[in-house]
């Protein structure tokens, strides 16, 4: 895996970030607005399927915040794996940056088991049944707990 981490720091995507701070700052912010976009539309989905939010159905603001989150998300990995280019051999050597890693595949699993076990019955209906509200309560709890490893990266 270092290997492969030190090819990606030499690639020419990783030596063009580095020389260059505004371009580095410009992805940098890009991703910060991918999480925003992804955080911003997965916890109000998640807390109106918990029924802590009330308002418009499930069926009325599913399909949108859906959509959004996974814009969020793509655009949110998409700078992440740009911005981790740069120095990929540290980053594998940052608790943090692995504790990131593990939780965001535990947030995606769970997206996939939620889209799996019902989410278009969701949608259609605007109920959310006893496993859909689980599922939503991880769902909160896993991207909120990346977002705090992703932030603790720069503190180890």
């Amino acid at each position: 895996m270092m290997e492969l981490a030190a090819w990606i720091e030499a690639s020419s995507l990783a030596r063009m970030l580095r020389g260059s701070g505004t371009v580095y700052m410009v992805l940098n912010a890009t991703h910060i607005l991918g999480i925003g976009l992804l955080l911003g539309a997965i916890l109000p989905l998640d807390l109106r399927m918990l029924g802590v939010l009330r308002g418009p159905s499930l069926a009325v603001i599913g399909p949108f915040l859906s959509r959004m989150a996974g814009a969020g998300l793509g655009l949110a990995m998409l700078t992440g794996f740009c911005l981790w280019s740069v120095g990929a051999t540290e980053y594998l050597g940052n608790a943090a940056f692995r504790w990131k890693l593990v939780l965001l595949v535990a947030a995606l699993g769970n997206v996939a088991l939620l889209h799996r076990l019902g989410w278009q019955r969701v949608v259609v209906t605007g109920v959310a049944d006893t496993a859909m509200r689980v599922l939503a309560g991880i769902s909160a709890g896993l991207w909120l707990s990346v977002l705090l490893a992703g932030r603790w990266i720069g503190f180890l």
